[in-house]
């Protein structure tokens, strides 16, 4: 398994959070997700095998957020 970090600025409830989490876990490959949205923090845990960051980036726009990948 491999984890990342996305962000995104967008997040202002915890209805946000609700959204992507389930997006992201729609994604094959994705075992574990976790929104931050006082900080804009997406941690993802995945397969790299099955799924990508651009998979990962698009599940968040496809709950109507924009998300970038993190170095920290």
């Amino acid at each position: 398994m491999t984890k990342t970090i996305l962000r995104s600025s967008e997040l202002s409830c915890p209805s946000c959070v609700a959204k992507i989490e389930k997006s992201l876990k729609g994604v094959d490959g994705v075992e574990a997700a976790k929104v931050h949205f006082t900080t804009g923090r997406i941690e993802v845990q995945y397969d790299e095998s099955r799924a990508s960051i651009n998979d990962l980036v698009e599940a968040v726009r496809s709950a109507g957020y924009e998300a970038k990948p993190s170095a920290f």
